[in-house]
């Protein structure tokens, strides 16, 4: 499956998304976009490998795309996309996926699509809040406010010298 184009099934958190897995909820050939577990809303780039477990398990992971903001570890085989970025916690495009939106992965030309006019986004965009935050004591606290992008290594901005 280096190519693929699904409905999207759009899920919050890893837990959320394992419990539909574990009731048969979701269908071969879907995009399972899976948000809210990058480096700020994780918090902490969260790995995703027990999805992965249960896709394989299930037969899924030959049918099915995953789209994630969270990581996803060496072993993955498949049509699984990780560290997306802007993560869905500070409004990235993931954040703004509904169930059924049409989603194209296309492995060999780089490329993953959200397919929905730039105006309907432009429209969830304005209307989208930020869940609250999963910690909300202690230092990750600061580190799911302050948290550097993926592609920038999900580092804290801190220059201690």
């Amino acid at each position: 499956m280096m190519k693929h184009t699904g409905p999207a099934r759009t899920f919050d958190s890893m837990e959320a998304c394992l419990k539909s897995l574990e009731a048969g909820q979701v269908k071969a050939g879907e995009a399972i976009v899976l948000r809210y577990e990058g480096p700020r809303g994780g918090p902490g780039l969260t790995e995703v490998f027990k999805v992965l477990g249960y896709m394989g398990a299930l037969g899924l992971d030959k049918t099915c795309a995953l789209v994630t903001d969270g990581k996803i570890s060496g072993f993955a085989k498949g049509p699984f996309i990780c560290q997306v970025s802007p993560e869905a916690a500070v409004g990235g495009p993931v954040a703004l996926v509904r169930d059924g939106d049409r989603i194209e992965v296309d492995i060999p030309g780089r490329r993953l699509n959200l397919l929905v006019s730039p105006e309907e986004l432009e429209a969830r965009r304005r209307t989208w809040t930020p869940p609250p935050p999963r910690v909300t004591r202690g230092f990750l606290t600061l580190y799911a406010r302050l948290a550097e992008p993926a592609e920038r290594g999900a580092g804290l901005p801190l220059r201690l010298a």
